[in-house]
Order: C-alpha cells, then structure tokens, then sequence
C-alpha cells in the first residue's frame, strides 16, 4: 500500500507541446511538479543538426540518456563524444553542455534532474533560472 497523494501517469511525449530552448533545440517536460513528482524531473531535449546549448550549471545531480544521434558531451571542460545508448552522469555544480555532432541529422536525449527545485545557471553570463520556469516558455513552432 503506497501512502503518496501523486497518482501514477502515463506521458506521451507526441501529445505534449515542446518548448523552445533556442539554439536549435526544443524540451519536452515529462515528468515534474506538475505529473505529482516530489524528488526528480525529467523530459526530452530534441537537437536540429549542428545544435548547442550553452554552457551552464545545475544545483542538482543531473543524468542524460542519448536517445538517437551522435553528439559531444562537454563537461568540466572535457569533449566527450557520445553515441546512442551512452548515458552521463553530472554531479551538481559542473559546468557542462550537449552538442549535436551531425549537420543532417536531429538528436535527441533524456534529461532527468535530481530535484523538483532543479536550476540552471548559464556560465557565461551567471543568470539562474528554475527549470519549471523554462518550461514555461513559450511553445515551439
């Protein structure tokens, strides 16, 4: 017998609308706040070829699962090439980022966060943003 008020959801990515990241990327939230989640997020990030993210930071664990594509995978200023399949693990703190290696094809990771209060801060510039408020950004196109 469970003793959580959250309810168990099934969540179809297709069905959920993606926001835009910039760069050429887009995320899909899956799992949050919102689905009753109390200790972790997760959702996928879809890459047009040649796609970056900037370099940032999260105040939590974070582990990535490449879905499909080749990419490199920055972190602690290491180049890491990744193919699908590859899975990282971050610890808090880290600076890091995805790259889609390809100029014809899209890429695609699972991103899961180990706190509903997961933030990013953009080294360049050290602006910190919640990731629920990413995902409220607006819809992509």
């Amino acid at each position: 017998m469970t003793t959580s008020t959250a309810k168990p959801a099934i969540l179809r990515p297709s069905d959920i609308p993606a926001r835009q990241r910039g760069g050429g990327a887009k995320t899909i939230p899956l799992v949050t706040r919102r689905t009753g989640s109390t200790s972790f997020i997760n959702g996928i990030t879809i890459f047009e070829p040649g796609a970056a993210i900037p370099l940032h930071k999260h105040n939590c664990e974070e582990s990535v699962l490449l879905l499909e594509g080749t990419a490199v995978a920055e972190v602690d200023g290491i180049e890491y090439p990744i193919q699908a399949g590859d899975v990282t693990f971050i610890p808090a703190e880290v600076p890091h980022r995805f790259r889609n290696v390809s100029q014809s094809q899209g890429m695609k990771i699972l991103w899961t966060y180990a706190s509903v209060d997961a933030t990013r801060t953009l080294i360049e510039t050290g602006d910190t943003r919640s990731i629920d408020d990413e995902h409220k950004a607006a819809l992509a196109t």
